[in-house]
């Protein structure tokens, strides 16, 4: 069962994972459900003017559909299996759960959605895995890629397959994928390579799972955990500055992965 968000990335990695599975159900939400508390949170002027801004700047950033293209080429964001699609207005809504216990997945696979809470977390024979767009545990939360490139680290951009616990990016580690870094790269065609990367390593990792193999270790440290609100403007630029200065020039990296196999009890 995949659950997953609506842009192009999200799409190219549920499609990838329809390939390498039998998927039952590809689950998606819809925002659909209103909250006055939502509301009333977000028209909060320190909320409102930051997601403001946000918004603004990813219409800059987003224009031209680069992110679609570069997932689909010319052909159209779409998913190959549409009537799989299952849409609630959150992804841990009752109803979920409901179709969880009845479709009886072996796994939950997850990429873009809300964090996950209460009850879906027990779904699932074998456990959900999460693709997060970051390092764990030293990258966990929001924006990895850009911290990543904001603290001078370019070569831990990347993304960790990991399985879901109640924290945010904390459970067991399950693979730590990392792209091919080219010179003239910016933040989103490093995120975009590092998904694409993902996508296939999610799959091989359910082909290997099906063949018995198990995978998952406990992640080292504590790290640091990223959040929306600490990105703002004097950091983009900062960001900006070193990306011009050559900060992923002479690196020749290539795409490397790590597997993290769950180690035998004595």
């Amino acid at each position: 069962m995949v659950l997953c968000g609506r842009s192009p990335r999200h799409l190219h990695v549920a499609n990838t994972l329809c390939q390498a599975a039998d998927v039952l159900a590809i689950v998606q939400e819809n925002g659909s459900e209103f909250s006055w508390k939502k509301l009333a949170r977000t028209l909060r002027p320190d909320n409102f003017f930051r997601k403001a801004w946000r918004w603004l700047r990813d219409r800059r950033r987003y224009t031209g559909n680069r992110e679609g293209e570069f997932f689909f080429g010319d052909g159209s964001a779409r998913l190959k299996h549409p009537e799989l699609v299952r849409e609630f207005p959150h992804i841990n809504h009752p109803d979920v759960v409901t179709l969880a216990r009845e479709l009886k997945p072996d796994m939950l696979c997850v990429f873009g959605t809300s964090l996950i809470r209460g009850d879906l977390l027990k779904e699932g024979r074998l456990g959900i895995a999460n693709l997060h767009g970051g390092l764990s545990p030293e990258y966990r939360g929001a924006d990895c890629t850009f911290w990543a490139l904001y603290n001078g680290e370019p070569e831990k951009v990347g993304c960790t397959l990991h399985w879901i616990d109640t924290g945010i990016d904390t459970g067991g580690l399950i693979a730590h994928i990392s792209p091919k870094i080219e010179p003239d790269d910016d933040e989103l065609l490093l995120f975009w390579r590092s998904v694409r990367t993902s996508a296939d390593v999610y799959a091989e990792f359910l082909a290997r799972t099906a063949a018995g193999e198990r995978f998952g270790a406990s992640q080292p440290h504590k790290g640091r955990l990223y959040q929306v609100k600490q990105r703002g403007l004097r950091h983009e630029r900062v960001v900006d500055r070193r990306l011009r200065s050559g900060l992923l020039r002479g690196l020749n990296l290539d795409a490397r992965v790590t597997w993290f196999p769950t180690q035998p009890t004595a």
